[in-house]
Order: C-alpha cells, then sequence, then structure tokens
C-alpha cells in the first residue's frame, strides 16, 4: 500500500528569518485592524532571496530566464536528497564518490548547515556548507535541472560567482534555504513553485516533499 506524506520544507518568514548581509528582509505593517476597522489588510516587503527561494538565471546571467519562464516541468517531479555531512565545500569528487542515483535529475543536499537550524541560529553564519564550481561543473554535466540546499546560499560566502553562474548559465535552477529536519535520505516527490512575477531573477517558493515509501 502506498503511504503519501507531506513534509514542508519551507521555512517560515518572519523579521527572524537569516538574511544575506545588505538584505532589505521582511517588512510588514497592517493598514487596517479588527477591531478598529472592519476587515484586517497588510502589506509587505520582502527580498526576493529571503527565506526558502529560487534562483532564476537572470539572478546571474544577463538575458537569463525570469522566474516566470522557468520550465514548471523542472520544479515537480522526482527528486533524490542526498545527505552529505563533514564537508564544507563539496566538490565535484564529492558528489561523484556520494550515493547518488544515476537517474537523478533533481538533486537536495542535506549538510552540517542544519545545525545552524538547530540551534535557531537568526544571525548570518558564514561558514555554511556549499558547492564549489567544481561540484556545479558535475551537476551539469550529470544533466541535473534543479539543486537545492539548506542554507542562503549554493556558493561560499567568499566565493566568486562562478558556482552559481555555471548553474545559471546551463538552466540549472537553484532552491536555497530549505528546511531538512524531518527529511532522510532517499526519493521524493518535489513541489516548488514561485510567484509568478514578471521580470524578477528570484522568488520565495512552497516547497514540498512527498515520501514514497511503500508499506
Amino acid at each position: 500500500m502506498k503511504n503519501n506524506t507531506i513534509i514542508d520544507i519551507t521555512f517560515p518568514i518572519s523579521q527572524k528569518t537569516p538574511k544575506w548581509p545588505g538584505s532589505v528582509g521582511f517588512v510588514y505593517k497592517w493598514q487596517m485592524k479588527i477591531p478598529n476597522d472592519t476587515n484586517n489588510l497588510s502589506y509587505f516587503s520582502i527580498d526576493s532571496h529571503l527565506g526558502t527561494h529560487l534562483d532564476a538565471p537572470l539572478h546571474f546571467i544577463e538575458g537569463g530566464r525570469s522566474i516566470e519562464n522557468l520550465e514548471l516541468e523542472k520544479l515537480l517531479g522526482d527528486v533524490f536528497v542526498l545527505e552529505i555531512y563533514n564537508i564544507k565545500s563539496i566538490t565535484d569528487l564529492d558528489l561523484e564518490n556520494a550515493s547518488i542515483p544515476k537517474d537523478c535529475n533533481k538533486l537536495i543536499l542535506k549538510t552540517d548547515n542544519q545545525l545552524y537550524w538547530k540551534e535557531k541560529l537568526t544571525e548570518f553564519q558564514e561558514d555554511f556548507s556549499s558547492i564549489d564550481a567544481s561540484g556545479a561543473k558535475w551537476i551539469v554535466e550529470r544533466g541535473i535541472h534543479l539543486i537545492g540546499i539548506d542554507y542562503l546560499s549554493i556558493q561560499r560566502y567568499n566565493d566568486g560567482p562562478e558556482t552559481h553562474q555555471i548553474l545559471l548559465k546551463n538552466e540549472v535552477i537553484i532552491v536555497e534555504t530549505l528546511n531538512l529536519e524531518y527529511v532522510n535520505q532517499g526519493w521524493y516527490n518535489l513541489i516548488c513553485l514561485p510567484l509568478k512575477i514578471e521580470g524578477l531573477e528570484g522568488s520565495p517558493v512552497r516547497a514540498l516533499l512527498i515520501s514514497k515509501n511503500n508499506e
């Protein structure tokens, strides 16, 4: 019997959400509020890369696709979650030696970044685990078209832009700041949809995994 369990891998957005240095973060205001008004009405502003979000090619590639033009097939379907620990800068050799199935074209990395969330750190952490340029090239060569990770960026804080550029130039969608606390290594069904806003390079997403266990 198939037992599908939905796991929400999206972090809630609030003013406590860790943000990239220089980011505007999240700001909201109530325009109307019960009981003084007949209804509640608010507005908010948000950095397009705050919280669980998606990078479209336009983020680093001039003339690249913006979020409303992404191929939906890349945002839905089978994804493999890999547990890869004790590595700060993940290389092509690390990925080659990992247990990644040959038919994987969507990949999510669960790393030591989990410790930051477990300790409920709200300040930005510079020394997070990520992928280097050789790892990015490996992903492209393997035909992977979506890569996700459990902190604010796919590339190291003090590295140049090569990791992003390699991935996005080759139309690999990047999903960052994923909540993988309740996710174990294995296959899942992914749902990961951005807001359909014209012309932007990134967007918050609501990301879900549906387990594919049989019993």
